[in-house]
């Protein structure tokens, strides 16, 4: 199931033809694919634009990485590196020649009428005017609330309960997940690069990974990753109204409360507690067994077996101390 794509790329390219007049030791290079940094391999581009990727750059396997003078001297020697101003404005330009459509969510043109290919799903029980794409796979014992919509090649689990006016694209669901009514997963994330005339579009080609006995509430979003997966570990509940932005990370066993807001590429370990009303900054790493209060804002890293509170969030010492 982990090797599913729901966007197929465009190419081969040569370095020269996504870089206009590159000249250097591998100028004939032929790139297929745009990944991250871990999942790269030969022939993908991929980018370094932070520290905080530094261990991820050291075991590259990419062929080639975009990135800045600074940063350039952590990637392995036969990673072709290609140093820019704006990494990731030029990896947003790649991602456009090889997923041209992938920056805006056009309408999945495969839908029908559940009903004109029932017998597919003689297992499934489902309610009135559900709409299907193109190699849709539910298993057995699922139920499919009325109004939904699930887009191509999305697949669904075992025992799974899909709410009414649920949309699926871009998802993997594992077994016994229950999504409630009105969620929308796999939709593109909100990522723009900012130009002086018009913003630049960021395609989002990852998916939405839910693991196994995953609960989530009423009218949560989930985006899709950007270039990597947004995924959610087994055994975590969401309560209603949570947003969860692309290539976020969330562990198993976590308990989030209503109208918890996570920025983009935040990772949250496992059995983690977050209150009501909190906001999670991105680019952090919340450690395990970490508790954070209702209302708080997250904007640093959260270590191991912490509790927090506050704006901005300090330890429950800290917090109380100040009141």
């Amino acid at each position: 199931m982990s090797n599913i794509s729901f966007f197929v790329p465009k190419g081969p390219f040569s370095i020269n033809e996504l870089f206009k007049g590159f000249s250097g030791q591998a100028d004939q290079l032929e790139i297929t694919d745009v990944k991250t940094l871990d999942k790269a391999t030969k022939n993908h581009i991929t980018f370094l634009n932070s520290n905080d990727y530094i261990d991820f750059a050291k075991t590259t396997k990419a062929s080639a990485c975009v990135t800045t003078s600074k940063l350039k001297k952590y990637l392995p020697k036969n990673c072709l590196t290609i140093v820019v101003k704006n990494v990731l404005f030029s990896i947003a330009e790649i991602s456009k020649k090889f997923y041209p459509k992938a920056d805006i969510d056009y309408p999945d043109q495969t839908l029908v009428e559940y009903s004109k290919h029932v017998s597919k799903f003689d297992t499934v029980t489902f309610g009135k005017n559900i709409f299907i794409g193109k190699d849709v796979k539910i298993s057995s014992n699922s139920i499919i609330g009325s109004n939904t919509i699930i887009e191509h090649d999305v697949k669904i689990g075992e025992n799974c309960i899909i709410g009414a006016n649920v949309t699926l694209r871009n998802v993997l669901i594992g077994k016994n997940v229950v999504i409630q009514d009105g969620s929308k997963i796999g939709v593109k994330g909100f990522g723009f690069i900012p130009l002086k005339d018009k913003n630049f579009r960021f395609p989002h080609i990852g998916r939405v990974i839910i693991n196994d006995n995953v609960e989530i509430g009423a009218n949560c979003t989930i985006d899709r990753g950007s270039i990597g997966d947004t995924v959610i570990g087994n055994n975590t509940f969401l309560d209603n109204q949570v947003h969860i932005a692309h290539n976020v990370k969330i562990g198993e066993n976590c308990m989030i409360a209503g109208q918890v807001g996570f920025a983009g590429s935040t990772s949250i370990g496992n059995n983690v507690s977050i209150g009501g009303q909190a906001g999670i900054s991105g680019h952090l790493k919340i450690g395990n067994n970490v508790r954070i209060g209702g209302g708080s804002g997250v904007v640093k890293n959260i270590p191991d077996g912490t509790t927090v509170m506050g704006y901005p969030a300090v330890t429950l010492k800290e917090f109380l101390k100040k009141k």
